[in-house]
């Protein structure tokens, strides 16, 4: 089944060229709505790109547009929103939106812009909901720090310094190790994190190696072995003591998997006997966040009062309104352009085979294309009689025509209303 492109390479571009940074107060307004939906399509089509293998027109407009800072401040500006407007604005008596689907496309915002970056870096070489986002935006965090790891010999002094130093990542690594949050046991079944969904592990698979294991072993390979890290590390006793876990993960059958471990290895053995270096003294001129600083000095004192703009002007959409964002996102996320993002082929709703062909009546049934040479009526068809290829079709329209019907009516109201 092969899917159109989201995007021309024209409006692709125009898409990235019209991307700008909003301030903190309009967020949620029609103008950043807009940019929301340009931001999604965008990251439908690298997705589609990097799948099939295909020219990297989304990272290539980006760059040479310079809207990769812009994407950065984005992503930084939400995060600040969801830590010092959300909660303001939850409180508030007076906010009981008719829908909250513009609240969690906010929330949702934070994912479309750091799964667009990890797609093109890739490229390179309301609180349940929230809670879900979080920990899939926690997972592609993960990967996105193993392609910075895999460049530190050109990051500037100050970042590898903060990576190393001021947040210690190879000590929170192994405690994300330690812990592995992308694996549980359901009734005593071990589900793995994997693809954006929880996944089964069958017995004889339990050992192998997920990717989110070894992005973190690659970016713990990267952060203590490579020279430039290995200067700045200032390893103490503590953070001797919190590596040496390692050791225990280290397994045989860990090794075979990711050979490059064997480094590791050694490093870790001779660590565990010599005591550590005294730290370095050099003068490091070290870099603040700025844009997370700017924002929050633009905005300090006036959390509540943007809460209340945004109640006012943003969340209280009224019916005309929801209606139309409904289209907008309806033709954003239709449904052949959803299907070419979805890894598993369409099973057939009677056989379980491999499908190609809808229910052209309900478009929302799928079916396979078996051969049956009998001539079949269907009352509900638009057509009287036809010649049926569709063995598994006329078999399963006893059960399915219920379902047919409903949203078939559902189609035909909402077209009537439009």
């Amino acid at each position: 089944m092969e899917g159109s492109p989201v995007l021309l390479y024209g409006e692709a571009e125009g898409m990235v060229q019209s991307l700008q940074s909003f301030p903190l107060r309009e967020t949620g307004s029609g103008g950043w709505f807009r940019q929301h939906e340009y931001m999604e399509k965008l990251n439908m089509q690298s997705i589609l790109n990097a799948s099939s293998g295909q020219e990297e027109i989304i990272k290539d407009l980006l760059v040479t547009h310079g809207k990769i800072p812009t994407l950065i401040r984005e992503l930084i500006s939400v995060e600040i929103w969801k830590m010092k407007v959300f909660p303001v604005l939850c409180q508030l008596q007076d906010f009981h939106p008719r829908s909250t689907f513009p609240l969690y496309m906010v929330i949702h915002h934070e994912a479309t812009i750091i799964n667009l970056l990890e797609t093109i870096f890739y490229h390179k070489d309301l609180k349940q909901q929230a809670e879900a986002l979080e920990f899939d935006i926690a997972v592609k965090c993960i990967s996105v720090l193993r392609y910075i790891t895999d460049h530190t010999d050109s990051l500037p002094l100050s970042v590898t310094t903060r990576l190393l130093n001021t947040h210690n990542l190879p000590c929170v690594l192994v405690e994300l190790l330690q812990n592995c949050p992308w694996s549980r046991r359901i009734k005593g079944q071990l589900q793995k994190y994997e693809s954006g969904r929880w996944v089964s592990v069958p017995a004889e698979d339990q050992q192998k190696m997920t990717k989110l294991d070894g992005q973190v072993w690659i970016s713990l390979y990267n952060l203590l072995l490579r020279p430039e890290c290995q200067q700045k590390y200032n390893i103490n006793n503590f953070i001797k003591g919190q590596l040496v876990k390692l050791r225990s993960f280290l397994t045989d059958v860990l090794v075979d998997q990711l050979p490059h471990l064997v480094e590791l290895q050694r490093f870790l053995s001779h660590l565990s006997v010599s005591e550590p270096a005294p730290p370095q003294k050099g003068l490091i001129l070290e870099q603040v966040p700025e844009v997370w600083d700017a924002i929050v000095r633009e905005n300090s004192g006036k959390w509540k009062a943007i809460a209340k703009h945004q109640v006012k002007n943003a969340f209280s959409p009224s019916e005309e309104d929801l209606h139309q964002q409904a289209q907008r996102w309806a033709q954003t996320y239709s449904m052949d352009v959803m299907e070419t993002l979805v890894p598993d082929k369409p099973k057939c709703g009677s056989c379980g085979s491999e499908a190609s062909k809808r229910c052209s009546r309900c478009q929302s049934e799928w079916y396979c294309s078996r051969l049956y040479n009998t001539e079949t009526t269907h009352r509900s068809c638009v057509h009287d009689s036809i010649l049926s290829l569709r063995q598994c079709q006329v078999q399963h329209w006893e059960k399915h025509k219920k379902s047919c019907d409903l949203v078939s009516d559902a189609m035909k109201k909402l077209k009537e209303e439009r």
